[in-house]
C-alpha cells in the first residue's frame, strides 16, 4: 500500500537527533523495521507448529489432511502480511525520519485538571461529559468523556468510553487514554480494547468477550505515547499516533487544514455534503490515517472546530461513518441523520 505522498514535515514536539541507531548498523527506524520483520516470521513459524499439533490429534484421516493444509495456508498467508508490514514500516521511516522514538513526556508539559483546561485543543475537546454518537450502516459509536482519570507515566490522563454496538449488540467497549498538554497538543497515552461475539444458543444471548487486541500503555512493555492531535496541525505533518510495537502502530498524516466542502473534489470523496456544511467553513482539519499492522487499509478523519471528529471514511471499501449527535454544542441539534 502506497499512502498518499505528502511534503515531509515531521511535528517539532517528536523530532529526536538523526544520528541515533538502532542494534544494528541501520538507523533505528528501518532497524526497527528489520528486527520486527524478523519475529514476526519466528512468530509466523511458531503458529504454524502449534497449528500442526492441533492436527495431529484429530483421529480422521481426511480431517487430519483438511486441518495440515490449512495450517498450511495460514502460515502463507502469515508469511505475506509480515513482508508487507515490512514494507509499510519502511515507508513510514521515509515519511517520519530515522530517529529513535522516543519522545519527551514530561509530567510538567501536562495539565491535570480537566474540569479547568487553559488551552483545549479545539478540534479535539476533553470536557467531561462531552459525548458523541457516530453510525455507518448497523454500527453505532458512542464516545463519551468520562470524569475519571488514569496516572500514566506520571500524567494525568482522561478516560473516554469507545462502545461499538451492531444491531444493538455491544461488539467493542475501549477505554481510551488521553493527556492534555500545556501548549494544546493531545497525547495518546493507551487504551484498554474489549472486543465481544454474541453467539447463537446461548440464553440470555450476552455479549462474550473474546479478545483484547490492540490494548497498550505508555510505559509499559516498550509502548509510547503518541499524539492524537497536534496544537497547531499544517498541512504535510505526519507523527505517530500510537507506538506499542506488534499491538498498536498507528500514523496520521496532516491533508488539510483548510477544508470546506467543494474545495477539493478528491477530499471530498465519500464526504456527507450537508454534515460538512454544517460544520465547515474553510477550517475543518482532515487527517489520513493508517496502520501499520494492517497494511493497505486507510481512512480519512474530518475534524471541525468545537466539534472533534464529524466524519470517518475508509475510500477503499466506501465506509462512511458520520457524526448523528452530540450534546455540548448548538450545532449537535442540527446535523443531518444519514
Amino acid at each position: 500500500m502506497t499512502p498518499v505522498r505528502l511534503s515531509i514535515v515531521l511535528v517539532s514536539a517528536l523530532t529526536l537527533p538523526a544520528s541515533g541507531h538502532g542494534g544494528d548498523d541501520s538507523p533505528a527506524c528501518s532497524a526497527t523495521a528489520s528486527t520486527l520483520f524478523t519475529a514476526c516470521g519466528d512468530g509466523v513459524e511458531a503458529d504454524y507448529a502449534t497449528a500442526r499439533a492441533t492436527c495431529l490429534n484429530l483421529s480422521s484421516a481426511p480431517a487430519q489432511a483438511g486441518c495440515l493444509a490449512d495450517a498450511r495456508s495460514t502460515r502463507r498467508e502469515g508469511d505475506r502480511l509480515c513482508r508487507r508490514q515490512l514494507a509499510a514500516r519502511r515507508r513510514a521511516c521515509t515519511l517520519l525520519g530515522e530517529a529513535p522514538y522516543d519522545p519527551p513526556f514530561d509530567p510538567a508539559s501536562f495539565d491535570d485538571d480537566f474540569t479547568h483546561l487553559p488551552k483545549p485543543n479545539r478540534y479535539f475537546p476533553l470536557r467531561i461529559g462531552n459525548r458523541w454518537e457516530y453510525r455507518g450502516g448497523s454500527e453505532t459509536t458512542v464516545v463519551e468523556v468520562l470524569d475519571a482519570t488514569k496516572r500514566i507515566a506520571g500524567v494525568t490522563c482522561i478516560v473516554v468510553r469507545d462502545q461499538v454496538s451492531v444491531d444493538g449488540q455491544v461488539v467493542e467497549d475501549t477505554q481510551d487514554w488521553f493527556a492534555q498538554a500545556k501548549d494544546g497538543t493531545v497525547w495518546y497515552c493507551g487504551e484498554e480494547v474489549k472486543s465481544f461475539e454474541t453467539f447463537p444458543g446461548d440464553q440470555p444471548a450476552a455479549p462474550e468477550l473474546v479478545a483484547i487486541d490492540g490494548s497498550f500503555k505508555a510505559g509499559r512493555d516498550g509502548a509510547k505515547a503518541g499524539v492524537i492531535f497536534l496544537a497547531a496541525p499544517a498541512k504535510g505533518r505526519a507523527y505517530r499516533e500510537e507506538f506499542a510495537l506488534t499491538s498498536a502502530e498507528d500514523v496520521a498524516e496532516v491533508l488539510s487544514t483548510t477544508y470546506s466542502f467543494g474545495a477539493d473534489p478528491d477530499l471530498d470523496t465519500l464526504v456527507p455534503e450537508a454534515l460538512a456544511r454544517a460544520l465547515c467553513a474553510g477550517d475543518c482539519v482532515v487527517t489520513l490515517n493508517y496502520s501499520l499492522l494492517e497494511p493497505g487499509v486507510i481512512e480519512r478523519k474530518y475534524y471541525a472546530p468545537g466539534i472533534g471528529t464529524f466524519l470517518e471514511t475508509a475510500p477503499d471499501s466506501g465506509e462512511v461513518v458520520p457524526l448523528v449527535d452530540c450534546n455540548f454544542d448548538p450545532r449537535c441539534a442540527t446535523l443531518p441523520h444519514p
